[in-house]
């Protein structure tokens, strides 16, 4: 069908019929006595193809496969939109996040359409980027960036976060506090649980990164160094740009303060960072670092990181 432009194939496995496809044998063997494959030719002239089978006695009968052949062109153009539709699905998904993209599909594509919504801020940002763009090769930084959003957007999104941004070298996400949707959230209160994933998320990365950096070291390289923060706020998620080019993202004083709160941590000397309002939300699994001031914000905030410090990067 695809390499010789063949209007049909039929099999008729019940009438000694030439066993040249595997999937032939395989049908047989569970019984299939008639086996056919038709085209299914889309409107930009790509091929793909549909196949039926039956296991009756004498397999299709002529009036049957008539039918069927009638329908394709019909049935071409219907599989053929909801392939699209499943391509733009899994397109939006990728390019700007699982819950964004859904939003989008549903018609949030107007600049200023979005909601105000509840979420813990995961902002993260890769140490000396500047240093190491400069002295390693452009092919090298890029891997090494790569590894990095690895470590961390797959955290993100392994236990149920949304990687919204990722700004150069660093990445912005969050974990909405909408109900008990994952399984963890059903066994206390949705923000409970949303805290408790965000901090297994940052655990997952953070040991993630110590891999990461035993084989970099193991190749004479140096190891990856990171900041992370997070924090709990209200916040505006949805579009904003020009009508031209919109990006869906969240805005708002909550997710400045991430990425305030993510610059301390060199200073500190903990690349995991958790705010006050984390603390007031969820209290458990982290000890206080004290209070200190953040860049444009007028009163100073207590900062605490994780309670286990794990390895040292």
């Amino acid at each position: 069908l695809f390499e010789d432009g063949a209007a049909a194939i039929r099999r008729r496995l019940d009438a000694g019929a030439e066993i040249d496809y595997p999937i032939l044998a395989e049908l047989a063997a569970e019984g299939i006595t008639d086996y056919v494959a038709l085209p299914l030719i889309f409107s930009d002239g790509t091929i793909n193809a549909i196949t039926f089978s039956a296991d009756r006695a004498g397999g299709f009968h002529t009036a049957e496969l008539e039918v069927v052949y009638d329908s394709i062109a019909v049935l071409a153009r219907l599989i053929e939109t909801h392939t699209l539709r499943r391509t733009a699905r899994t397109l939006m998904e990728t390019y700007v996040g699982r819950q964004a993209g859904s939003r989008m599909l549903d018609g949030l594509v107007k600049l200023g359409d979005g909601e105000r919504i509840h979420a813990v801020i995961w902002f993260c940002d890769l140490r000396d980027s500047t240093a190491l763009a400069e002295t390693l090769p452009m092919e090298e930084f890029l891997g090494l960036l790569n590894d990095f959003f690895a470590c961390m957007a797959g955290a993100v999104m392994d236990h149920g976060g949304e990687v919204l941004r990722f700004i150069g070298d660093a990445a912005l996400a969050i974990f909405a506090i909408d109900g008990a949707d994952h399984p963890l959230d059903q066994a206390c209160t949705p923000l409970e649980g949303t805290c408790m994933r965000s901090l297994d998320a940052a655990r997952d990365a953070r040991a993630r990164l110590e891999r990461v950096n035993l084989k970099r070291q193991g190749r004479g390289q140096e190891p990856i160094g990171y900041g992370l923060a997070l924090h709990v706020g209200d916040v505006m998620y949805g579009n904003i740009g020009v009508p031209e080019r919109l990006e869906f993202t969240v805005i708002g004083s909550a997710a400045n303060e991430a990425a305030r709160i993510e610059g301390l941590s060199r200073e500190l000397g903990h690349d995991i960072l958790i705010s006050s309002e984390f603390e007031r939300c969820f209290g458990n699994q982290i000890v206080s670092l004290g209070h200190h001031q953040l860049r444009g914000v007028g009163q100073a905030q207590e900062i605490f990181t994780l309670s286990d410090p794990g390895l040292a990067p």
